[in-house]
């Protein structure tokens, strides 16, 4: 019995998974996201579309609850060249700059839905591991070049997840033009997706002394000290540089 489940057991090497398409096959088979499930995303484009305003109104109206989250949207947004709040209690639904952010927001949540390639290898995976980049703060991306940093903090980057998948889940389960199995489909589907968008994330933020990672970020860099068995051969502002250099052009095509 014992020599059986041996040999059924899959062999994950930690350090493999400082590779993007080796950590998303792991992050697939672990959660069972499947060929299927990316097919119930596509097939609900149609649906989740008409939700999107409501969808986009609920995030903002959460984000701008907060003081802790608001003042994120204070600082000129990338693409943004209209006026900029003075602080966090001038920004509203209707302000500009917050138009312009949910805007971002609409094209990502359209990405999820209309997303054809769920390959390991996959552009769309880069995408979102590089949505988790560039909320660390990292500096020399071409939208932030001379600009103050703008880093968000992964506690707020997971609750945004979490709000987001409640707002689609309920409004998915309230609809009366699907039946309960499509409901079912698509809501576990959505549910794996944002659960890999979400180490997507944390990977940029934590230690992962088994992976061979640590934190990006001007937090991350402007911390001198690590510990000895996650030093590298290179500096930590030159492995940034070869990040930026790979992604800048993913951001430059389809930024959020």
């Amino acid at each position: 019995m014992a020599s059986a489940t041996r040999k059924q057991m899959q062999e994950i090497s930690p350090s493999s998974l400082a590779s993007l398409s080796s950590r998303v096959s792991y992050l697939k088979s672990f959660l069972s996201f499947t060929s299927d499930d990316g097919a119930a995303l596509q097939a609900s484009a149609p649906l989740v579309a008409p939700l999107v305003p409501a969808i986009l109104d609920a995030v903002y109206t959460k984000l701008l609850t907060y003081d802790i989250t608001a003042k994120a949207f204070i600082p000129r947004q990338p693409g943004y060249q209209g006026v900029i709040p003075k602080d966090a209690l001038e920004l509203s639904l209707d302000h500009p700059q917050i138009k312009h952010r949910k805007d971002f927001l609409k094209r990502y949540l359209v990405k999820l839905v209309t997303n054809e390639d769920w390959s390991d290898d996959s552009n769309f995976w880069e995408y979102l591991d590089t949505v988790g980049i560039m909320h660390t703060g990292v500096p020399g991306f071409k939208h932030r070049e001379k600009r103050p940093e703008l880093r968000v903090e992964y506690i707020h980057m997971g609750l945004l997840l979490g709000f987001v998948e409640d707002v689609v889940v309920k409004s998915v389960l309230e609809m009366d033009a699907i039946d309960a199995g499509t409901k079912g489909k698509v809501v576990r589907a959505f549910n794996k997706l944002l659960w890999i968008q979400n180490d997507l994330f944390a990977r940029h933020y934590v230690v992962d002394k088994d992976t061979g990672t640590r934190p990006r970020g001007m937090e991350a860099i402007k911390e001198p000290s690590s510990p000895p068995d996650m030093v590298t051969k290179e500096s930590p502002n030159t492995e940034v540089q070869q990040y930026i250099r790979k992604t800048t052009d993913i951001l430059t095509r389809s930024y959020i």
